[in-house]
């Protein structure tokens, strides 16, 4: 009876370490699968991936001619020729109300690869093209003749040719000395940084030169020596 209780001691014991070390395990288990949920539940930072400098560059150039500023005038001209003792007779004066315009903006189409630069912190460097008068006329519709007197040989058929074309010269210096280009300048800039931050871009810088890159760091190389004992 002795070494019946013994064994069944032995069995006892032999079952209690087995049912121990399964509890021990299923618990390692649970552990480590609670540790992954656990993980997957951070947010994990998700990389911003900005547009390639080809792609801005492709946009803007869609633009094509970026008209971003007008000068609307009325300008009197007074023209006249055969002046003189003999006035009476070759004579020929005219009075012109001019209505002008004149449009300023940047062509896009001439931005190309060098005057663009990306940086991967989202900033954008560009050099604009310079600004130009696009349109610099007339409006016939409203330009007329308000008064002419001719002498008694006839009008001068290119006189009003004559002032239309200083109407036009005069109109366009007064929209420039206005900071006509200026004005067209200051509002490209907006446009096309408005347009760039739409892209997903931070920053937006306009320069005269753009930055150089870095040069990449040179490997250093590395030389051993042996030296004999």
């Amino acid at each position: 009876m002795r070494r019946i209780g013994n064994f069944l001691t032995i069995i006892g014991v032999i079952v209690v370490i087995v049912v121990v070390a399964w509890l021990v395990l299923r618990l390692q288990g649970t552990g480590s699968k609670s540790g992954e949920n656990s993980g997957s539940l951070i947010p994990q930072p998700t990389p911003t991936i900005y547009p390639s400098a080809m792609t801005v560059i492709e946009g803007i150039q869609s633009l094509s001619r970026l008209e971003t500023a007008s000068y609307h005038i009325e300008k009197v001209i007074t023209a006249e020729s055969g002046q003189g003792p003999l006035g009476f007779l070759f004579g020929d004066k005219l009075l012109l109300i001019a209505y002008g315009q004149v449009i300023a903006g940047v062509d896009l189409s001439l931005l190309g690869p060098e005057s663009l630069s990306t940086l991967p912190d989202g900033t954008v460097y560009i050099r604009l093209p310079q600004t130009e008068v696009f349109v610099a006329a007339l409006d016939n519709n409203r330009t007329y003749v308000y008064d002419r007197r001719t002498g008694m040989a006839g009008l001068n058929v290119q006189l009003e040719t004559a002032a239309r074309q200083e109407a036009e010269r005069l109109i366009l210096q007064a929209a420039l000395e206005e900071g006509l280009l200026e004005k067209a300048d200051e509002n490209a800039r907006s446009v096309l940084r408005s347009f760039v931050l739409s892209l997903g871009f931070e920053h937006v810088i306009f320069v005269e030169v753009l930055p150089t890159p870095a040069p990449s760091p040179t490997p250093t190389a590395v030389i051993k020596l042996n030296v004999a004992p």
